[in-house]
């Protein structure tokens, strides 16, 4: 667990996943939440769901970032 951990809080596996987090989850919340947003109908709860949206692909690139290094690893 402890090399899982390290690889995914390594600066190049962190920046990438925040790269795919801000493309992929802007995208997302334009998708579910445009018309909110032009409305201006954004509370605490619609922030929430925000930031939601924000942790799925930052955590979908950090578990296949660090699985697919860890087998590069194993590899070598």
């Amino acid at each position: 667990m402890s090399e899982w951990l390290q690889i995914a809080t390594s600066g190049a596996c962190v920046r990438r996943a925040l790269c795919y987090a801000v493309i992929v989850g802007v995208i997302l919340i334009l998708i579910n939440h445009v018309d909110a947003i032009l409305r201006g109908d954004i509370d605490t709860l619609r922030v929430l769901k925000m930031g939601l949206t924000l942790l799925v692909p930052y955590t979908v690139s950090t578990l296949s970032s660090v699985q697919a290094l860890m087998k590069v690893r194993k590899q070598a």
